[in-house]
């Protein structure tokens, strides 16, 4: 889908935070009509009217794609407002955490298509990856038309079943958040080994930065790029002898870290 269907039909886009924002953004930097968005956002940005986006006006008659990109406490209040675009031809796309096919199946009937997301934040910056997947309703067109719009923050990954959301929120939707703590810990680890606290953010957020880069296109696999980095004896091997402790080190902690995101991520969805 390119962005003529949007601009014929119209895109209505329910929450514009940041990443509403994000994912807005993208769409306009790639070519997409400003006076094709509509946002409903309680407190839009001024960016938003500056950018020549409708807020808060009249809504299309049959808009090709809602998204929804509101907080799931929310949902209950905002997603009634568009309803009468149910059982039709507008695709919903929902970036709600927790928020099942079913209950927008419910709220909106049986017959509207949906594709839930799974975005991580550094969509904020394009690098973002997303994974999607559709309910009963969704046609392969309507995938592809979802996976066209959110490839404008970033990677997007297709799912075999809903069921995989929660692992997918505990790695990769939570996961920025462990890097960032990682840069801290390294950051601090560097401090108490004697460097100035401003130099050791640098290093620690320049070596984490450049190693997923790295990570990311090389053509040997994290592992092997672990090992081009050791060598015997030296200095990365006896700091990887404690990080690859099998009871102490990283392996078992993020294992309990991922099971502990994903758990709470099943009881936000079962209520």
């Amino acid at each position: 889908m390119g962005f003529q269907q949007l601009a014929d039909r119209g895109l209505v886009l329910l929450g514009c935070g940041k990443m509403g924002g994000a994912m807005l953004r993208g769409w306009l930097d790639g070519g997409l009509a400003p006076k094709a968005v509509h946002v409903i956002d309680p407190r839009p940005a001024e960016w938003l009217r500056e950018a020549g986006v409708r807020v808060n006006g009249g809504l299309p008659e049959s808009p090709a794609i809602v998204i929804v990109a509101v907080k799931p406490q929310m949902m209950g209040d905002a997603l009634p407002v568009l309803k009468g675009y149910g059982n039709g031809t507008t695709l919903f796309v929902s970036v709600a955490a927790g928020t099942t096919m079913a209950t927008y199946e419910a709220m909106l009937g049986a017959a509207t298509p949906v594709v839930r997301a799974m975005p991580n934040t550094p969509a904020a910056i394009g690098k973002g990856i997303t994974a999607i997947v559709g309910n009963a309703t969704a046609s392969a067109a309507h995938l592809d038309q979802a996976e066209t719009l959110l490839k404008a923050v970033g990677q997007v990954v297709r799912l075999e079943s809903e069921d995989q959301m929660d692992a997918v929120t505990g790695l990769s939707g939570s996961g920025p958040a462990y890097v960032f703590h990682m840069i801290e810990c390294l950051a601090k680890a560097g401090e108490a080994e004697g460097l100035a606290p401003a130099l050791a953010m640098q290093l620690a957020k320049a070596t984490v930065a450049g190693a997923g880069a790295l990570a990311e296109v090389a053509g040997e696999t994290p592992a092997q790029l672990r090992e081009n980095v050791t060598s015997p004896n030296g200095t990365t091997q006896a700091g990887l002898e404690v990080l690859m402790d099998k009871v102490t080190g990283l392996p078992p902690l993020m294992a309990r870290t991922v099971a502990a995101a994903t758990a709470r991520s099943k009881a936000l969805r079962d209520g």
